[in-house]
């Protein structure tokens, strides 16, 4: 077990230079700083994440922590949801990604007491590992703890030493395909009933808390969060807000059609649903709030409601179920989006609501009576994400979701034929943190924290960056200082690939921070990026944020990975990859919504879709295409109607934008086919002012080795800038390739730390590019070009990438290089056309399966069969990670070797941890 426990200095911070005055109009409370605010990360410097510095620990997303208090680290994931014992001595909280789904903490002795999961050295192990949105419930006496999982809830005895006993699972049917999902749980006044609002149903149900029997179900709104009893009132929060009427426009999320904006792909409705628990027949009532509320808390009959998705607080009077008072938690006023209030508490006058995605404690001053409207007083700084925060005794406790990011025990990652096995950081070596202190002054928080936190999320206090030119038009340039002015870039493409770290691919590049031997698709497998990155420049210190794809591709796409996908790490069932999941979209729209917005044309090349729509095509049907009309052969055979997909979006401005033939994520489609459906529209048509692609050979998992999908990734990168770059648009274009994350590979300095590029004319050719940067960056960057505004605060926080660009252009093309590892190595049936032999090299050809296990083979196969890999229900990272990493293994070497570490061959069921959710888990 390995906790550690440090003590941050509290001492007081340099003050800022003025103080933050609170203005009241019609209920809000609204923070004024002057002028409009632009984003200070400059301050960042060469910062390296995972590396403390005088003004804290650098994290990936932008932001430094040093939080008020004292901290308590676990390394054993991220926490879903928390939950303090009745008498204040415990802390129980659900977590995700290391394999320990429930954690006891005593907050006496400040130490982790207990854990439960299927990870090795854990308290208990536990038959089911999934987790809901919310967090665990103590029975009213302690003894009894409730977890919320996907299917039900597990029941455990609480011991008087605060551990827990064997737990006992209390199921809840599947009703028409959807699973319960429970969420959040309360107990009425009495203590005789245990409510649990099924967030998969959109129901709440009261159970007998003796033996978990079903006695009422009560339909509610969509996707119910937290439950609060007052008096025989239950107040549920409907996450997806009401039922759709007919006529309206709607999205999907889980089977249920939601009300929905069709440009900006958000849910529109907020909603908390009534429920009178004394009369059986009374109808459930509605209260408007805010969009997307999670959190409540109550008091004198008050309820403050987190709208999570509004950045707002409702304040609900109970006596009368009305809205009074609606608070602003948007503290900065570089933006009103993204701050992501999810849970509220009161000590001692004061209002707290955690902004997750501030990285800190809003703190408002309540009136005389609970309904006089709050002043806002300042902000307190958490570690990564607070979940959660509880008055215990005269202090507080915050819940930290993230703790100080991916920085527990190195990982090992091994990728199959040709490669031998990395060990460093990962971004699944996840964390969470307690934070505990005694609330500051009102006078200290105005002066010394508030300051902090614009600090450390790098929001500014001047006006020179965001707003709009006036008066005499600027000249151009490649990254201008101010929105709105011109740029000389007019072309913008951006190219998404899948799951690698800096060193896994630059690691051998002297030119760079590298380990050599961690590059395990070093120069040999990825010979065009490794040309790339000594022609237009490297960079050795930039870093994705998520954890996973379904985080990575909300980070490109919404500069921001919502609360909704946060939540839901746990189990993963409403949805992973959250395209086509309207919960999962900021309420400011996407980066294509935002480029258009300024005046812009934009085009999909299958990023950010579903797989809906494929063809019957082989993997080698599609390599043999591809080549031949690399070879000069008819374009048309790519577009023949084995081939020819149909792929689009439920959004409809995604799916406007969108080119129907061009695939999304699937590994029977290599990325050669992708460039080859780019070339045919880019050579007719042009580009767009901005141009999406999505290359995801990278992610591996397909039919030929993980190297030689990797090379070629590689290929299609390089053919694609090779084909603007002797265009004629290549004076006026710049190309950022990026990752959606780093999950899939070890990096000495942080798992997050990813292999990017900008290519251009403009860009900084021939030089190493140290200075931190994060996907933040790029998007922010892409948006200073196209004269777009930032999506949310993140992105407004960003400072552009200014030091990748030169003022004068170099025009010289690029030349893509050949690929140096056969593309069908280790491939099963050879293609058609032949197997690749780049060099004149024989290509590798499968060994046969020894005979012993035959049947091993077979049942991996059926496994893999049902892991969405390829076809036309494929979804990134669905599988079971220690299945995967075996599959691949085996696969790559012939079923001869048993997986490092490993004392023989498993068949599917017989890998340890197999048992867990696939996604999300390491």
């Amino acid at each position: 077990m390995r906790v550690t426990r440090n003590r941050v200095v509290t001492s007081p911070r340099q003050r800022f230079s003025r103080k933050l005055p609170v203005g009241i109009i019609g209920g809000l409370a609204l923070v004024v700083t002057g002028g409009v605010a632009y984003g200070t990360t400059v301050g960042f410097g060469q910062h390296q994440v995972g590396s403390e510095y005088a003004d804290g620990l650098q994290i990936s997303s932008d932001q430094i922590l040093d939080p008020l208090g004292e901290r308590l680290m676990t390394p054993y994931g991220k926490f879903m949801g928390s939950t303090v014992s009745p008498d204040g001595r415990f802390l129980a909280a659900t977590s995700t990604d290391r394999s320990v789904s429930l954690q006891v903490f005593d907050l006496q002795s400040y130490k982790l007491l207990w854990r439960g999961g299927t990870a090795s050295g854990v308290d208990a192990r536990l038959s089911d590992n999934t987790v809901g949105q919310e967090g665990p419930l103590y029975s009213p006496d302690g003894k009894v703890l409730w977890m919320p999982n996907a299917t039900g809830l597990t029941r455990f005895p609480v011991y008087d030493d605060g551990t827990l006993g064997t737990g006992t699972k209390v199921a809840i049917p599947t009703e028409d395909g959807k699973r319960a999902l429970t969420a959040g749980l309360a107990y009425s006044s009495d203590g005789s009933t245990l409510y649990a609002a099924l967030n998969g149903q959109n129901t709440v149900v009261a159970l007998d808390p003796a033996d978990g029997t079903i006695k009422k179900t009560w339909d509610v709104g969509i996707a119910p969060r937290q439950l609060k009893v007052v008096g025989s009132k239950l107040y549920v929060s409907d996450e997806g807000g009401r039922r759709a009427v007919p006529g309206e426009p709607t999205q999907g999320s889980y089977g249920t059609d939601v009300p929905a904006d069709p440009k900006l792909g958000t849910s529109t409705t907020g909603v908390l649903s009534t429920i009178d628990t004394s009369d059986a027949s009374a109808p459930v009532g509605q209260v408007e709030v805010g969009l997307h509320p999670t959190a409540m808390y109550e008091k004198e009959g008050v309820l403050y409601v987190a709208n999570t998705n509004d950045d707002t607080v409702s304040v609900v009077d109970t006596s009368t179920d009305q809205v009074v008072q609606t608070i602003t938690t948007q503290p900065w006023q570089g933006s009103k989006v993204g701050y992501e209030p999810d849970a509220i508490t009161v000590q001692d006058g004061r209002l707290l609501v955690s902004l997750g995605r501030a990285n800190a404690i809003a703190v408002y001053e309540l009136g005389e009576s609970a309904l006089d409207p709050v002043s806002y007083v300042g902000l307190v700084p958490t570690d990564y994400y607070p979940e959660d925060v509880f008055p215990v005794g005269d202090q507080l406790v915050v819940a930290n979701r993230r703790g100080i990011d991916a920085r527990g025990p190195l990982l090992t990652f091994k990728a199959g034929y040709g490669t031998t096995p990395a060990t460093g950081h990962g971004t699944h070596g996840t964390t969470a943190s307690l934070t505990r202190f005694r609330l500051p002054s009102d006078d200290e928080i105005k002066d010394t924290w508030t300051p902090t936190v614009f600090k450390q999320n790098g929001w500014g206090d001047a006006d020179t960056d965001v707003k709009h030119a006036t008066g005499n038009r600027a000249r151009a340039v490649p990254v201008p200082r101010r929105i709105g002015d011109p740029s000389t870039i007019k072309h913008v493409f951006m190219i998404v690939k899948e799951n690698r770290t800096y060193d896994q691919v630059h690691g051998d590049m002297p030119e760079g921070n590298g380990d050599a031997s961690l590059a395990q698709f070093g120069e040999q497998v990825t010979p065009n990026i490794h040309a790339l990155a000594r022609q237009f420049g490297l960079y050795d210190n930039t870093y994705d944020i998520g954890t996973n794809s379904a985080e990575g591709h909300n980070w490109i796409m919404q500069g921001d990975d919502p609360e909704y996908t946060e939540s839901s790490a746990g189990e993963y069932v409403r949805s992973y990859d959250t395209e086509e999941d309207v919960l999962g979209h900021q309420r400011s729209g996407f980066l294509w919504t935002a480029v258009q917005d300024a005046g812009n044309t934009a085009k999909n090349y299958g990023e950010f879709l579903y797989n809906e729509g494929r063809a019957s095509g082989s993997w080698q049907q599609y390599y043999c295409a591809s080549r031949s009309v690399e070879d000069g052969g008819d374009p048309a055979q790519l577009t023949s109607p084995e081939l020819k997909g149909d792929y689009g979006s439920v959004i409809p401005s995604l799916n406007e934008i969108t080119n129907p033939t061009s695939p999304p994520f699937d590994l029977s489609i290599p990325d050669l086919y992708r460039y080859q459906i780019w070339k045919q529209d880019f050579q007719k048509s042009g580009p767009a002012n901005f141009n999406m692609v999505w290359l995801s050979d990278d992610h591996t998992g397909g039919p030929v080795s993980p190297r030689a999908e990797v090379a070629g990734g590689d290929l299609a990168v390089g053919k694609i800038v090779d084909t603007i770059s002797h265009s004629r648009y290549w004076k006026s274009s710049a190309i950022f390739v990026l990752e959606d994350d780093s999950q899939n590979g070890a990096d000495h300095v942080d798992g997050h730390r990813a292999p990017i590029q900008v290519i251009s004319p403009w860009a900084a050719h021939g030089k190493t590019v140290s200075t931190y940067y994060s996907q933040l960056s790029m998007v922010r960057t892409m948006e200073q070009i196209l004269g777009a505004e930032p999506l949310n605060q993140k992105v407004a926080a960003a400072t552009p990438m200014f030091d990748a660009f030169q003022k004068k252009p170099d025009t010289t093309p690029f030349t893509a290089k050949p690929n140096r590892i056969p593309l069908t190595e280790n491939i099963a049936t050879e293609p058609s056309c032949g197997a690749d032999t780049p060099k004149g090299r024989a290509a590798a050809k499968a060994a046969p399966t020894p005979a012993k296990y035959v049947s091993y083979a077979t049942a991996w196969q059926k496994w893999a069969s049902r892991q969405h890999l390829t076809g036309r229900h494929a979804r990134p990272d669905f599988a079971n990670p220690e299945q995967m990493n075996r599959y691949t293994w085996y696969d790559t070497h012939h079923w001869m070797l048993p997986y490092p570490g490993d004392p023989k061959i498993y068949l599917p069921g017989e890998v340890p941890g197999a048992a867990l959710p696939g996604a999300d888990s390491e």
